[in-house]
């Protein structure tokens, strides 16, 4: 869901207009917008491969090669909290992406306009799927209360 966005911000951040006019592109020539986009697109990769360790083993048994904390089990709060969060900013953040081509861009040229707003429609989805993902690890790991575990 990440990937397309980012990989367009590291193309702003080489110095590729992707999309932009010449006069729009000008304000992602500084170091901070730079530095800034590069550190969004990779701290968004990280945050959502972080989402894998609701499917892995990972996510259930700290890695060993963790310092302190490797090879202690995974405690289901201590994933599922901060995934549900997760979940609801990032659903919250991203609610305005299909309405993207409602909005005007002039600062960016049609067919820029059009790219890059298919590049950030997958992010719509990254906060419901994140919920989904959340709320099958909780059901795998929630406490039993009676019964036997093969309902």
């Amino acid at each position: 869901m990440v990937l397309p966005s980012g990989l367009w911000r590291i193309a702003l951040v080489l110095g590729y207009p992707a999309g932009y006019t010449n006069a729009g592109f000008v304000g992602f020539q500084s170091f901070d917008a730079k530095l800034w986009m590069l550190t969004l697109s990779v701290v968004s990769e990280l945050v959502a491969v972080l989402t894998i360790g609701l499917v892995r083993p990972w996510g259930e048994v700290v890695p060993r090669w963790i310092p302190v904390l490797g090879g202690r089990t995974v405690r289901p709060l201590a994933a599922v909290v901060p995934a549900a969060l997760g979940a609801v900013a990032l659903t919250a953040l991203w609610a305005n992406v299909p309405w993207w081509w409602t909005y005007p861009h002039d600062d960016m040229t049609e067919t820029g306009s059009l790219v890059v707003g298919i590049l950030y429609q997958p992010l719509f989805l990254w906060g419901p799927l994140l919920a989904a993902v959340t709320v099958s690890y909780y059901r795998r790991h929630r406490p039993r209360r009676g019964g036997t575990d093969s309902e």
